[in-house]
């Protein structure tokens, strides 16, 4: 009994303090909050301005278009050596991120971007055997059909 009188206690104590209103804070009172104030308050530069050649610069990334390959060529090869993959929105060179071999695991792949169709890249040095090559671009990624790679 005595356990349930002091939690309807501390019950009542939290329903009473959150109806209460709260007295405005002022803005002299140190880490008083203001509205659109920002960091101002707390002696902190706020950002001053826009970079409109920042802005004018960044890339903007199409990522409703899903990329696409239709061909590699050639359709097999050893490592080392440079492949060309064709396809459909791999997007600008800022926005694409890069190409992937199944059989490479998450090793870096070399790749030149070459258009919005086109990128070559060199077949990593991996086991001979069948692996999937994988375009990254802003709107997702494609996988090709099987690909070859020779023993060296």
């Amino acid at each position: 009994m005595q356990i349930w009188r002091s939690s309807w206690f501390i019950l009542l104590g939290l329903i009473v303090s959150i109806s209460l209103p709260m007295p405005p804070a002022s803005a002299e009172e140190p880490g008083a909050m203001v509205d659109g104030a920002g960091f101002s308050l707390y002696g902190t530069e706020s950002i001053k301005g826009v970079d409109a050649a920042k802005i004018e610069r960044d890339p903007v990334c199409d990522r409703s278009k899903r990329p696409k390959i239709f061909k590699i060529e050639p359709d097999e090869a050893k490592p080392g050596q440079k492949v060309t993959i064709r396809g459909e929105n791999f997007g600008t060179k800022e926005c694409f991120h890069g190409v992937a071999f199944s059989a490479a695991g998450p090793a870096k792949i070399d790749h030149t971007f070459l258009n919005d169709s086109t990128i070559e890249a060199t077949v990593p040095d991996v086991r001979p055997g069948m692996s999937f090559i994988d375009v990254v671009a802003g709107g997702g990624n494609a996988r090709s059909k099987g690909f070859l790679v020779q023993s060296k």
